[in-house]
């Protein structure tokens, strides 16, 4: 099969957005199985759209996926003079023509047609202008653009994805290779940039597969070998529609500032129209590397299931070792402020994240839970004091304050022992201890186990919140 070299080529007019991640995942996954490259190409001749800061965008996603390129990023408004350059030796070879129209003038004619109910494509009315009248254009100073001829015959090639896909040649209208503005169109760029940089396949979406022909068809007048394609299936939203921002937010970054981990959406992207073959609920990279195949991506569109990402991001940060995940936990430590005293307390902060992160469905959601057990100055929940602090609950809080102040070592067996020794002093369940220390120590109805919850506080901490709440009692129930 020769050197694999695979490319990821976006268009910087907006942000990457999910479908985009997919391909690059796929292009890049191809690459590493087979000992390949990965090239990074940023397509970005349509001057009123691309932004360069819609490029770095895509390089920070693309970093934050944990996809990296062997080459690149290479731009293609840099190599504007190559692209024209072949259009040049088209022109010369007889195989492209200027065309003078202007959109008016193939809108009027487009419009006519279909009034005449007929189905329209360029109608070549440049092809065979004489000597004379292009002169006159030219002396008008008419903006011209440089149109491919499509020659007769039919177009086939196998898709290692979609199969054997044929065309006939008579469907396709002569088109635009550089337009009047003199910059190339995507047909031209595209096959001249693979052909240069030896690109070996061409892994993209379902929706550049019309674009395939032409661009054979420019492969073939050029003299050059296309690349092997595989088109991949688009991704949909639950509506069995194609994913758009209808659906929810696409761009790959508004889920890193969601708090998604991302091993968590190189995951999901990469079982959307592939699977490694076990049931598994998660894998590491070099997994799905060993395991990645062209070979066996489904045909069918797969749905992008907003629920399954965020259960497959909770899951993956309660399994996960904190120092998995620790590195981008932190830009949300610092978003709740609590950044600086998290760094202070180092291990303790890992054994306290350890502690409670089974209940996080994102990493956001874990910080704000980790700044209940940094700082006590938090609010109470409403629906707990509520539903847990009761008629008796402060005096048996208080009771409990002097129980645990006699407690050693203060770890989750003694705790645990003092707690249920004072419930059967006092001739009640260990729950109705439970339930209101809980609200007392965190201001929360749920938390981890209560007695790990006491060690990780240690004791003086604990013995200064269930103070704070006794002292606040009155003012937090009403």
């Amino acid at each position: 099969m020769g050197m694999i070299r695979v490319r990821f080529a976006p268009s910087p007019t907006g942000y990457l957005h999910v479908g985009g991640a997919r391909t690059a995942l796929f292009n890049w996954l191809f690459a590493r199985k087979e000992g390949g490259k990965f090239i990074l190409r940023i397509e970005d001749t349509d001057l009123e759209r691309s932004s360069r800061q819609m490029s770095i965008q895509i390089l920070k996603a693309l970093r934050w996926l944990g996809l990296d390129w062997d080459e690149g990023p290479f731009f293609q408004s840099k190599r504007l003079k190559i692209y024209t350059g072949i259009a040049e030796r088209l022109l010369k070879e007889g195989k492209a023509y200027h065309c003078y129209c202007t959109k008016e003038e193939i809108e009027e004619r487009k419009n006519k047609a279909e009034s005449e109910g007929k189905a329209w494509k360029y109608d070549r009315r440049c092809l065979n202008l004489t000597k004379q009248e292009k002169e006159r254009f030219e002396k008008e100073g008419r903006p011209k653009a440089v149109r491919f001829i499509v020659p007769e015959g039919r177009t086939e090639f196998r898709d290692l994805v979609l199969k054997d896909i044929r065309v006939k040649n008579e469907e396709i209208e002569d088109f635009v290779l550089i337009k009047s503005d003199g910059y190339p169109t995507y047909h031209l760029s595209v096959v001249v940039d693979d052909h240069l940089m030896k690109i070996s396949h061409v892994i993209r979406g379902a929706d550049h597969i019309a674009n395939t022909p032409k661009q054979i068809m420019l492969y073939k007048a050029l003299g050059w070998s296309p690349p092997q394609f595989a088109h991949l299936p688009l991704i949909l939203g639950a509506d069995r529609k194609k994913l758009s921002k209808r659906h929810g937010e696409t761009s790959l970054l508004s889920f890193k500032k969601k708090g998604y981990l991302s091993l968590a959406m190189f995951n999901f992207l990469a079982q959307l129209s592939w699977s490694p073959g076990e049931e598994k609920e998660f894998y590491e990279v070099k997994e799905l590397v060993e395991k990645f195949s062209l070979e066996k991506v489904r045909h069918s569109n797969p749905v992008f299931d907003f629920e399954k990402l965020s259960w497959l991001n909770s899951k993956m940060i309660s399994s996960l070792p904190v120092e998995k995940i620790w590195d981008e936990l932190l830009p949300f430590f610092e978003k709740e402020g609590i950044k600086d005293e998290i760094g202070r307390r180092g291990e303790w902060s890992k054994r306290m994240i350890s502690l409670v992160k089974e209940r996080a469905r994102n990493l956001e959601d874990l910080a704000s839970i980790a700044k209940r057990y940094v700082r006590s100055d938090f609010e109470y929940r409403q629906d707990a004091v509520k539903k847990f602090w009761k008629k008796d609950s402060r005096e048996r809080i208080l009771k409990l304050k002097e129980a645990f102040a006699k407690t050693e070592p203060f770890t989750a067996d003694e705790t645990e022992k003092a707690l249920r020794d004072l419930a059967d002093k006092m001739g009640v369940k260990a729950g109705e201890l439970i339930h209101p220390l809980r609200v007392a120590l965190i201001g929360e109805r749920v938390s981890p186990g209560i007695f790990e919850v006491l060690e990780i506080l240690g004791k003086e901490e604990v013995l200064s919140r269930i103070r704070r709440a006794v002292k606040n009692w009155g003012q937090v129930l009403h």
